[in-house]
């Protein structure tokens, strides 16, 4: 079948893309990121834009030549540039309506198991929008409601479970730690969503896929640090008010400790396994089968340990750019009299050059905040701090032997712009 997988380039859109590809399927992947490369195992790339693709006519050229539909597209919270409302529910109906136009008959949506009414987050009642539109058409539809989806990769809140395992000294959790999950291995959902593609006995239903152990957050957290292969730690509980400090820094800074996800949390994860059994006819792999078959390697370990050292790496840039260029502000006078006298211009010129290289530096700080382009980013930041090397090398070449290390810092500094670069486009 010739099928459109939205969110392709997520955590769970790329399993789903490999398993459907492996299924014979034509796949086109839709992804948001434009000038992405097409993924293996895609017959195509399609860029949407979900924040803006709210009317049935945005989805008329992408259904062309297409014979179902998956969406497994969705945030958990909005942030500047994403719209929770629109990728959740505006660009999913009209999505539907557009299909129902095209003649598309079957539907996949991947939901989740906490959209419900009473867990009152915005993501809950968005998702949960669409689904009640989905389900009042006259598609084939099927919608998916699963518990925390795992898999040997990890993103959202299976990579930040697997941080907080592996931190060194001991390992947190909100409250008692006994908030239930229901996990699912991402190849028994895979299989869910091909039969809900390739036959008929899904239709129109809504399926909850999970696995048949329901396990407490603080055992997910041990047995994921001994997956890891690290040596026990002990479970502390964290005070409410650190709780609530954290998810408030989350909301404002973009950060994967929120107040959606800590809610989404305690408001539950937990379905009827056995009802999924008789829905889809197979059993569900238990939770430590799932860690026992993938056994974790050492690129697992530095995820794990690098996922809180990502935002630090983040701070210290910012914080180095901005606080370069507000000091060197400050020292202008100083500065555009050496520089002046070094290169024999004027003070007054060298007072604007030095002026416009500060002005970028807290430009550069403010991007960095913002995760701006990162592969870009890293450039320009790379190009900025050996420029300065070398100016400062041909200009100030005694530098190199300052007690303070004036020019050797810009050394670990470039290797810390080069880490981040390399880890901060996480997609």
């Amino acid at each position: 079948m010739r099928i459109l997988l939205l969110g392709a380039g997520g955590f769970i859109g790329r399993e789903l893309l490999a398993h459907l590809a492996s299924r014979g399927h034509r796949v086109t992947a839709g992804v948001h990121s434009r000038g992405a490369v097409t993924p293996l195992g895609a017959h195509a790339i399609a860029t949407i834009d979900m924040n803006e693709a709210t009317d049935p006519a945005d989805w008329a050229e992408l259904l062309e030549d297409c014979d179902a539909v998956v969406n497994c597209a969705g945030v958990l919270q909005g942030t500047r540039t994403q719209s929770i409302a629109a990728i959740h529910t505006q660009s999913p109906i009209a999505l539907f309506r557009a299909c129902e136009a095209a003649g598309i008959r079957r539907v996949v949506q991947v939901s989740a198991i906490s959209a419900e009414r009473e867990a009152g987050t915005l993501y809950a009642l968005t998702k949960l929008a669409a689904d009640d539109y989905l389900r009042s058409t006259t598609l084939e539809w099927t919608v998916l409601r699963p518990s925390l989806v795992v898999a040997r990769g990890a993103h959202g809140g299976t990579a930040l479970l697997r941080a907080f395992a592996a931190l060194p000294f001991a390992i947190p959790v909100p409250g008692d730690g006994q908030q239930e999950f229901q996990p699912i291995h991402i190849q028994d959902l895979a299989r869910v969503v091909t039969m809900a593609i390739e036959e008929d006995t899904l239709v129109r239903r809504t399926v909850d896929p999970v696995g048949a152990d329901v396990v407490a957050l603080r055992r997910i957290l041990e047995d994921y640090r001994r997956w890891l292969g690290m040596a026990p730690a002990r479970v502390i509980s964290m005070p409410q008010w650190l709780v609530k400090l954290s998810a408030w820094l989350g909301d404002r800074f973009d950060g994967p400790v929120n107040s959606t996800a800590m809610a989404q949390m305690e408001f539950g994860n937990t379905g009827d396994s056995a009802a999924f059994e008789r829905a889809v006819n197979f059993a569900p792999r238990r939770w430590r089968e799932m860690l026992m078959m993938e056994p974790a390697h050492a690129q697992d370990r530095w995820h794990a340990r690098m996922y809180f050292v990502r935002p630090l790496l983040r701070a210290t840039l910012c914080l180095l750019w901005l606080g370069s260029g507000i000091a060197g502000l400050f020292a202008l006078k100083e500065w555009s009299t050496m520089l002046a006298a070094a290169v024999g211009i004027t003070p007054g010129l060298a007072a604007i050059l030095l002026m416009a290289l500060c002005v970028a530096d807290v430009a550069i700080g403010l991007l960095v905040a913002r995760r701006w382009r990162p592969p870009l980013l890293t450039r320009i930041q790379v190009a900025m701090v050996c420029s300065y090397t070398l100016a400062a090398t041909v200009l100030w070449p005694s530098m190199w032997a300052h007690p303070l290390g004036v020019l050797l810092k810009n050394l670990p500094i470039l290797a810390a712009v080069l880490a981040l670069g390399a880890i901060e486009d996480d997609r």
